[in-house]
């Protein structure tokens, strides 16, 4: 049990039969009544977000979550499968259970898996990753790294937007959370 005076960005919760991030509180003493926290909840399931208000001191469950480092072996069909890096049990997920950062996934990549109750919650690949560019236009002389951007398509079928003067066959940075080129690997 967590109390609500103990809200902090990130802690998880149980609440309506499920997972709720706190995003953001507020704890408010009003000049006449009791005090009480004010809260910004997101599903760790869904995604959505709602808020909600508990009085000061009221206590809820925390969520236990476990995260394990597990690594993405094959595809199975529809499903991803993954292997725990420490047990080798392997592990059937969904693409709607690892999210939109799915077109970012390669065989043999490693990410961390969050599961409660023994669901999966939500799958972490790595902020950044090392792709190849498999589908772009041609870079053409005098291009420039600030003249302009470009969509270039990468093995795992993502499309970002990259500088004019990268060409198929270059292996990229990209950030996952922001869809975004970040340089060239050497």
């Amino acid at each position: 049990m967590i109390s609500s005076n103990d809200f902090r960005p990130g802690v998880t919760i149980e609440l309506d039969n499920g997972v709720w991030r706190v995003v953001e509180f507020l704890h408010v003493k009003p000049g006449k009544g009791a005090a009480f926290v004010r809260t910004k909840l997101k599903n760790a399931q869904t995604g959505s977000v709602v808020e909600r208000t508990f009085r000061a001191g009221e206590t809820v469950p925390q969520a236990t979550l476990e995260k394990s480092d597990m690594q993405h072996t094959y595809m199975d069909g529809e499903q991803y499968v993954f292997m725990d890096m420490k047990t080798y049990e392997e592990m059937n997920i969904s693409a709607a259970q690892i999210g939109d950062r799915v077109k970012y996934l390669k065989e043999g990549m490693e990410a961390q898996v969050v599961t409660w109750n023994g669901k999966v919650i939500e799958v972490d690949l790595p902020n950044t990753v090392v792709l190849e560019v498999v589908e772009t236009d041609p870079g053409v002389k005098g291009d420039t790294a600030t003249g302009g951007q470009k969509p270039a398509k990468l093995e795992t079928g993502a499309t970002v937007m990259v500088p004019l003067f990268i060409s198929v066959g270059e292996k990229l940075r990209i950030d996952t959370r922001e869809d975004k080129y970040l340089g060239r690997e050497n």
